[in-house]
């Protein structure tokens, strides 16, 4: 059987590149009894695929049964596939026979696989190994011989890399990938697609069927479409029913198309961008504090090295100006901002006179760490330097205008 007479037979629509290689790759591996994994973004009619497989298969004339894994309770599934015992579990009246039983010969669909809680991913995983399973309650281990084809929307490499589904599972599954491309990487299929569904819609609710003015196919052909085929399906559905008029053009169409956001940023990065953002005021001075008592001490050791240690001038000019680059004060602005401001120091003399109390590895300096008196003192000096111009004074701490008149009122400050 060709590829087109394999759309024909299961009503596949589309002359796609990429859907045509999926095509072939399931017709290709059909024959064998090797495991599948089908790929592909929820909507783009990834369950045709495994019919296909079971169909042009030797197991054609045995069992075939989809189970969507995403919608079978967490505390039901293992029964669902595996079944039970009388008397395993409350609820248990009976023996129950499970998928892996029933199909026996034939052929189970597995759709949403990556959904499929880990003590079910032990089970599944014994079953491909060595086609045994066991029924909850029971002791008994049980023989089949079906041949499973799994489906996902989801990154499989990451749920792996987060703990939620099984390496040596996914290997397992995953003998022969296909992937199903999405709608908008078929972009010549789409305005197929959307005549073949206003035709069905016409002849369902007795209308004359929809056509599209240029524009209108233009708009159609350009949109993402993020829900794929089915969300295709539903808006020729809205059309057919809702709109009197026939003829739809490019602004009527574009009523019934919800907007997507240009951004494709995952929604990781974006909750990670939020919690960047919610550092608040005293959360950054905190860490002003730490890091300067952290250099402090570090300078106090270095001054130290210099006044106890031995050597030639050039070394000990060199140690000097370790000691005056940790001494060069940083604008408060440069601390609540990215940017760095330009700063002018003026050069060391070549032979200063540093007069320091010699003080041991261990110790470490005693400074005050009230935040309270931080935020007075840097709001002082702002102030001061900006001769008690409140807003370029709210500038350089980088703190709004509001933020500063609240906490001079709140220290006293006048």
């Amino acid at each position: 059987m060709n590829t087109n007479e394999i759309k024909a037979r299961f009503g596949i629509i589309g002359g796609s590149p990429l859907l045509e290689h999926a095509i072939n790759v399931a017709r290709q591996v059909a024959p064998t009894e090797i495991s599948v994994l089908i790929f592909g973004e929820s909507g783009v009619g990834k369950e045709v695929f495994p019919q296909i497989i079971h169909q042009l298969s030797p197991r054609k004339h045995g069992p075939y049964i989809a189970v969507n894994c995403g919608a079978i309770p967490e505390g039901t599934i293992d029964s669902e596939l595996f079944g039970h015992e009388k008397g395993s579990f409350t609820g248990a009246h009976e023996a129950r026979k499970g998928y892996f039983e029933v199909a026996n010969g034939g052929t189970i669909f597995l759709d949403e696989v990556g959904e499929l809680p880990l003590n079910t991913q032990v089970r599944l995983l014994r079953v491909l190994e060595t086609g045994e399973f066991i029924k909850v309650g029971s002791s008994k281990v049980q023989k089949t011989n079906v041949r499973i084809v799994g489906a996902t929307n989801v990154d499989m490499q990451q749920a792996i890399a987060n703990g939620k589904f099984r390496e040596d599972l996914y290997y397992r599954l995953n003998t022969v990938p296909i992937r199903i491309p999405p709608l908008r990487d078929r972009k010549e299929d789409i305005y197929l697609l959307f005549r073949k569904f206003a035709h069905d819609f016409s002849e369902k609710y007795r209308v004359p069927a929809l056509a599209l003015t240029p524009d209108a196919v233009q708009v159609l052909t350009e949109y993402r479409w993020p829900g794929n085929i089915r969300q295709l399906k539903n808006i020729t559905e809205q059309l057919s029913i809702l709109e009197k008029s026939r003829e739809i053009n490019g602004e009527t169409l574009s009523r019934y198309l919800p907007h997507v956001p240009a951004s494709s940023v995952p929604m990781l990065l974006r909750d990670e961008a939020k919690s960047q953002e919610a550092f608040t005021e005293r959360e950054l001075l905190y860490k002003v504090l730490f890091d300067m008592k952290k250099d402090m001490n570090d300078m106090k050791l270095l001054i130290n090295e210099i006044m106890q240690g031995s050597g030639n001038d050039s070394t000990w000019k060199e140690r000097h100006e370790q000691v005056i680059n940790r001494l060069r004060p940083e604008p408060v602005h440069s601390i609540l901002h990215t940017h760095e401001p330009s700063v002018t120091i003026q050069p060391a003399s070549p032979q200063p006179v540093v007069t320091v109390s010699p003080i041991q590895d261990h110790e470490e300096l005693e400074e005050s760490l009230s935040l309270e008196d931080k935020e007075k003192e840097f709001i002082r000096k702002a102030l001061q330097k900006h001769k008690g111009r409140r807003k370029l004074a709210a500038k350089e701490l980088g703190i709004s205008e509001r933020t500063l008149y609240r906490k001079m009122n709140e220290y006293g400050i006048h």
